[in-house]
């Protein structure tokens, strides 16, 4: 579903506070019912401007009902879960407006936003549940038998688990995006202007960029991370550039910066290995197809990195999950979402496309779905044909400004 704030500036406070309401009588009932959102909301004109709430939040698909429900209740969706979760950064001042999306996939969003000095950022919405995920129809523990409320909270966990990682590999100067600000299924940071590695077509020194990524990678084992996810799709190219003193040449030094760390594990889980030998090829195919490289030594090996974490004053940081407040079972919902969700991809991938008969929050989220599809499909193309050449001059400048709508909100909660 597309992010869309326009309905924000109509919600009153009263609006804000029943909406919070349906979110946390979520924590325990699949459908909440209306006497709970009553007292939950606390508001004094009583279950009249109750309704007249529940009424303006169901028509903008904030809440909704479901069908052939034995009781009158609400349940939260996605599109409310955005809105509490912008409220929050609202409030606290990390987002003063939200402009175009910037990136799509499967199972996050990414918004080009601004804070109140006008300094573009990102914002991340993680959206596990939508397409691909919901072809998943068997019960499975994490998620319980709340099906959609359950994707709320895996989302909840992997923007949580995310922004722990991030902030972590940020203070130890891995180059990673910076982390401002976390609400909910959503994080807020800093927007790295550079071009993902798929969309590279050429660079002066290949050799060079592949040592620069195997380096970066080991640094994570050191620490007792293994990315998980570590290919052209997640990792950034930027172009740093010094100015000699002397001859006043420029010189263009290639830095990647990785993002994208739910699946991020420690190099002491189970499948360890398997995950680092995967990671690794990744890089090594992507560059033998694209840039015709292919590295003389074999490796790195994961027995031979493992002996290497925590060493030469590393600081082992795949605790730091656990210290972040996400418990081992919390961790082992999402873990096993995501692995589950790439073996069945692997499985059978033609069920991993939207069904006709899927039922939506919305009558408009199967044609905001499809948009992403085929975004997902042009990215595709695009990955297939890049057009980025970059290492050789310098960067030219930001393209035109984004258009920001600013987020209007009426009265706090």
């Amino acid at each position: 579903m597309k992010l869309d704030t326009r309905a924000m500036r109509h919600l009153t406070a009263e609006d804000w506070k029943v909406l919070a309401a349906v979110e946390q009588g979520s924590k325990n009932h699949e459908l909440v019912p209306v006497p709970i959102i009553e007292r939950f909301s606390r508001l004094k004109g009583g279950s009249s401007l109750v309704s007249k709430c529940i009424s303006t939040l169901a028509k903008t698909s904030l809440i909704a009902k479901m069908k052939e429900a034995k009781y009158d209740g609400y349940r939260l969706t996605y599109g409310g879960l955005d809105y509490l979760a912008l409220h929050t950064h609202s409030q606290k001042k990390h987002i003063y407006s939200v402009g175009t999306r910037v990136g799509v996939g499967k199972e996050s969003d990414i918004m080009l936003v601004a804070d109140h000095t006008g300094a573009q950022q990102i914002l991340k919405i993680h959206r596990l549940g939508r397409i691909s995920f919901r072809t998943v129809k068997t019960n499975r523990d994490y998620l319980k038998k709340n099906a959609s409320g359950s994707w709320m909270y895996l989302s909840t966990l992997a923007a949580r688990k995310e922004y722990a990682f991030l902030s972590a590999l940020h203070s130890a100067g891995i180059p990673v995006p910076t982390p401002i600000a976390h609400s909910r299924h959503t994080i807020v940071m800093s927007l790295v202007d550079a071009p993902p590695l798929r969309q590279i077509s050429s660079v002066p020194d290949p050799a060079a960029l592949y040592a620069s990524l195997i380096e970066l990678y080991l640094r994570l084992a050191k620490h007792g991370l293994i990315h998980g996810d570590y290919n052209e799709f997640n990792i950034l190219i930027r172009e740093d550039i010094s100015i000699n003193p002397e001859t006043g040449t420029e010189k263009i030094t290639l830095v990647p910066v990785v993002i994208d760390f739910p699946q991020m594990i420690s190099m002491e889980h189970v499948n360890a290995e398997m995950y680092f030998d995967r990671d690794i090829n990744c890089i090594k195919i992507f560059f033998e197809r694209r840039f015709h490289f292919k590295p003389t030594t074999p490796g790195p090996f994961y027995k031979d990195v493992k002996k290497t974490v925590g060493r030469d004053g590393f600081e082992r940081l795949d605790a730091t999950l656990e210290a972040s407040g996400i418990t081992k079972k919390m961790a082992k919902d999402l873990e096993a979402a995501i692995r589950q969700h790439e073996e069945e991809k692997l499985q059978n991938p033609e069920a991993f496309e939207p069904s006709e008969d899927e039922e939506d929050d919305d009558e408009d989220e199967d044609e905001e779905e499809k948009e992403g599809e085929e975004a997902n499909t042009d990215e595709k193309e695009k990955e297939e044909q890049p057009s980025i050449v970059i290492g050789f001059q310098s960067p030219s400048e930001s393209g035109a400004e984004q258009g920001m709508e600013k987020l209007s909100i009426n009265n706090k909660m």
